[in-house]
C-alpha cells in the first residue's frame, strides 16, 4: 500500500485529491444564512426520498449549505448531452472527432448546467416553502437565494473536474462516494440502536445481504468476456506460428454511471410536483398529485420505473463507451480478426451481439441493488437500516475504479523507471 507513496507525481495526484474531498466537506457544512437547519433534518427524517437526495449531496441538503443541490443539475445536464449526440448530427460529428470533439461537449454540458441548476434550486426553495419549512422571501432575498445554491453546484462542477483531470479516479463519482462515506457513522449508530429492536434473524439477513452485494459488486465490475483476436503468422525460423490476443470485454462497461443518472433522474418528479400543485390549471393539479401519490421510494411504480431506468441508462452508456464498428476498423487495420468471423461489417455484427448479451446480466444487476430496499422491506418488513443497496454499489465500484487507476499509474512508472 505504501508504495504508492514511492512516487512523487502519483503522491501529488493522491494528496490532491483527498484535499478536495475536504474542501467539499467544508463546503457541504457551511450553510446558508436565514435558514432554519433543524427544521430542514426533521423535514428530511420523515422523507426517504429526499434523504437519498440529502446522501447525494453529502449533507448539502441537511445542512442547507452552499452545496445544497450536490452534483446533481450537472449530472442531468451530462444525460441531456449525451441523449442529443444521438438526435443531433453536429453534436454527433463532435463526439467523433475525439478528444477536442469531447471537450467542445464538455463546454456545452457546462453552459447546459447551470440553467437547470438555477431551475432546481427555485424548485428546491418553492418545495420547502410549501412544506412551511422555508419562510416567503422578498425578491433579493430570494435571487440571492437561488444564485447561492446554482454557485455550489458550480464550484463542486469546476472541483470535480479538478480531480479527473490532477486526481485520481473520476471527480464526480469521487465527490458522491465522499458524501456516502461521511455518513457512515451515522448509520453506524443507527444500525447498532437497532440491534435491540430488531429480529435477530432480520440483522442477519442484513449483514449477509451486505456481504453477498459486495462480492457481486466486485465479481460484475471486474467480470470480463475475453474474445480471441488473431494478427496473422509469424515466422520463427523453420516454424510459422500464429499470433493471438484477446479484446476483454467487461460485464458492467457503464460502472456506476447508470445508477447516479437514474436517481437524478428520480428525482425530477419531487422536485416539479410542488409547482405543479400549486398551479391553477386543473390539469397540472392532477399531474402534481399523481406524482406525490407515486414517486416515493416506497411506491411499487417508483420502484418499477427506477429499475427501468437502470437498465435502460447501462446499455445507454454501454453503447457511448464501447463502439463495436470502430474496434473491429481497428482490428482489421492491424491486419486482425476474429477466428471464423469475416473482417469488417460481420466482426462489427459479432461483437455489438456479444455486448449486447454480456450487458444484460449486469444492468438486472444493477437495476436489482437499486430496488433492494424496496424488496427487503415488502419481503420482510425491514425499513430501519439505512445503507442501501445503491450506496453501497456507489461506495464499491467507486473504490474499485480509484483503485485500478492507481495500480494503471503505479505501472506506467515502473515501466518508465525500467526504461531508464
Amino acid at each position: 500500500m505504501f508504495k504508492i507513496f514511492k512516487y512523487p507525481e502519483l503522491r501529488k495526484k493522491i494528496i490532491f485529491t483527498l484535499f478536495v474531498i475536504v474542501v467539499f466537506r467544508l463546503l457541504a457544512n457551511i450553510p446558508i444564512p436565514g435558514v432554519d437547519a433543524h427544521r430542514i433534518k426533521d423535514f428530511l427524517s420523515g422523507n426517504t426520498l429526499f434523504g437519498l437526495f440529502n446522501l447525494f449531496s453529502g449533507g448539502g441538503l441537511q445542512n442547507f449549505s452552499i452545496a445544497t443541490l450536490g452534483l446533481n443539475p450537472y449530472i442531468n445536464a451530462s444525460i441531456i448531452m449525451q441523449l442529443f449526440t444521438f438526435v443531433i448530427p453536429q453534436l454527433e460529428e463532435l463526439q467523433k472527432e475525439g478528444e477536442s470533439g469531447q471537450e467542445r461537449i464538455n463546454m456545452y454540458t457546462r453552459l447546459l448546467t447551470v440553467p437547470l441548476a438555477l431551475l432546481q434550486s427555485y424548485g428546491m426553495y418553492f418545495l420547502l416553502n410549501k412544506q412551511g419549512i422555508l419562510p416567503a422571501l422578498i425578491p433579493l432575498k430570494l435571487v440571492v437565494l437561488i444564485l447561492t445554491m446554482t454557485a455550489g453546484t458550480i464550484l463542486l462542477m469546476w472541483i470535480g473536474e479538478l480531480v479527473t483531470e490532477y486526481g485520481v479516479g473520476n471527480g464526480v463519482s469521487l465527490i458522491i462516494f465522499a458524501g456516502i462515506i461521511s455518513r457512515l457513522p451515522q448509520y453506524g449508530v443507527q444500525f447498532y440502536s437497532t440491534l435491540g429492536s430488531q429480529n435477530l434473524f432480520n440483522v442477519a439477513i442484513f449483514l449477509v445481504l451486505s456481504v453477498i452485494i459486495i462480492a457481486g459488486v466486485v465479481l460484475v465490475n471486474e467480470g470480463t468476456r475475453n474474445i480471441e483476436v488473431e494478427y496473422g503468422r509469424k515466422n520463427t525460423g523453420t516454424r510459422t506460428e500464429k499470433v493471438s490476443n484477446y479484446l476483454p470485454i467487461k460485464i458492467n462497461q457503464a460502472g456506476v454511471i447508470p445508477i447516479i443518472f437514474a436517481v437524478s433522474v428520480m428525482l425530477v418528479p419531487t422536485l416539479i410536483s410542488g409547482p405543479l400543485l400549486a398551479s391553477k390549471v386543473a390539469a397540472l393539479q392532477n399531474a402534481g398529485s399523481f406524482l406525490t401519490a407515486n414517486f416515493t421510494n416506497t411506491s411499487t411504480l417508483y420502484n418499477v420505473v427506477y429499475f427501468l431506468l437502470v437498465v435502460g441508462f447501462t446499455y445507454f452508456y454501454t453503447s457511448v463507451q464501447f463502439n463495436p464498428e470502430k474496434i473491429a476498423d481497428d482490428i482489421k487495420k492491424r491486419g486482425g480478426f476474429v477466428p471464423g468471423i469475416r473482417p469488417g461489417s460481420s466482426t462489427t455484427k459479432y461483437l455489438s451481439g456479444v455486448i449486447n448479451k454480456i450487458t444484460l446480466p449486469g444492468a438486472i444487476f444493477l437495476g436489482a441493488i437499486a430496488v433492494l430496499p424496496f424488496i427487503i422491506q415488502s419481503a420482510l418488513g425491514v425499513s430501519t437500516f439505512s445503507i442501501g443497496g445503491t450506496s453501497l454499489l456507489i461506495v464499491v465500484s467507486v473504490v474499485l475504479e480509484t483503485i485500478r487507476q492507481i495500480e494503471s499509474l503505479m505501472v506506467t512508472k515502473n515501466y518508465y523507471t525500467f526504461l531508464e
